[in-house]
């Protein structure tokens, strides 16, 4: 929620050549960007339901269901600003809640140092040496899913990160358990949201490899000092929707 003082304006953008039109409410006073982030996943919801009418336009329409998980036992990727935003939503949650979602991170950590995959998830040095592909196949193939996971659904599915709200596919749900390049048919997203946030977040932190793993996030959270400068939100909206269209916008 975009607390006082806000502006509420209106954004029109081309995909695929139509217009997607939004209605969004922006803080005015400079804040911090992760505070946007409820904006930005309007703004993805947003391009992802019209990809998606599109495609049921063309007889290609989305598979994915509640309970489906496949997609939740990937390698998920977030932006540096998500990390911190997650990090900060289950410091908020109330008790036993925080300790048990703690826990789970933790116990995916220990998981992962057992498989082999905590360092090279950890040290950015060595993604040349075992690429993020093959990273994120082993990460698939040991099972390892993500801690916010519950009874097959996302626990914080209003909160769900941009790559998840991207990440639709319109092949049959039983091809997910065993994704192959042949297999999946992702829902086309023309505008991404989460790519643009990338590019923007991107710090030295996350030089080599320009996302955080969410299984990483509260420990990588923990460990780089925030110093994000505080901006206001029509100029964080105005830099991201420029990344977003690859255009420049006057005024």
């Amino acid at each position: 929620m975009i607390l006082e003082p806000a502006v509420t304006g209106t954004i029109k953008l081309l995909v695929r050549g139509e217009p997607v039109e939004m209605t969004l409410t922006i803080p005015k006073s400079p804040v911090h960007p992760k505070v946007m982030l409820p904006v930005f996943q309007e703004m993805t919801n947003s391009f992802v339901a019209h990809a998606a009418r599109q495609s049921e336009s063309e007889g290609k329409a989305v598979t994915c269901k509640e309970g489906c998980w496949a997609c939740c036992r990937h390698l998920i990727p977030v932006s540096e600003l998500e990390a911190r935003y997650l990090a900060d939503l289950v410091e908020a949650m109330p008790e036993p809640r925080r300790t048990e979602l703690i826990g789970r991170f933790q116990r995916t950590l220990e998981l992962l140092e057992e498989t082999g995959l905590l360092e090279p998830l950890r040290d950015r040095s060595n993604q040349a040496k075992q690429s993020l592909h093959d990273l994120g196949m082993a990460f698939f193939e040991h099972n390892i899913h993500c801690p916010f996971l519950e009874d097959h659904r996302c626990s914080i599915h209003a909160q769900r990160p941009l790559a998840c709200r991207e990440h639709l596919v319109t092949s049959p749900p039983q091809n997910c358990d065993q994704p192959t390049a042949q297999s999946i048919q992702k829902l086309p997203i023309p505008a991404s949201v989460f790519g643009a946030l990338i590019t923007i977040s991107r710090t030295a932190a996350t030089k080599e490899t320009p996302f955080v793993p969410l299984v990483l996030a509260l420990e990588w959270a923990a460990q780089h000092a925030d110093v994000t400068p505080h901006r206001t939100g029509p100029e964080i909206l105005k830099q991201l929707v420029q990344n977003v269209s690859g255009k420049a916008i006057d005024g």
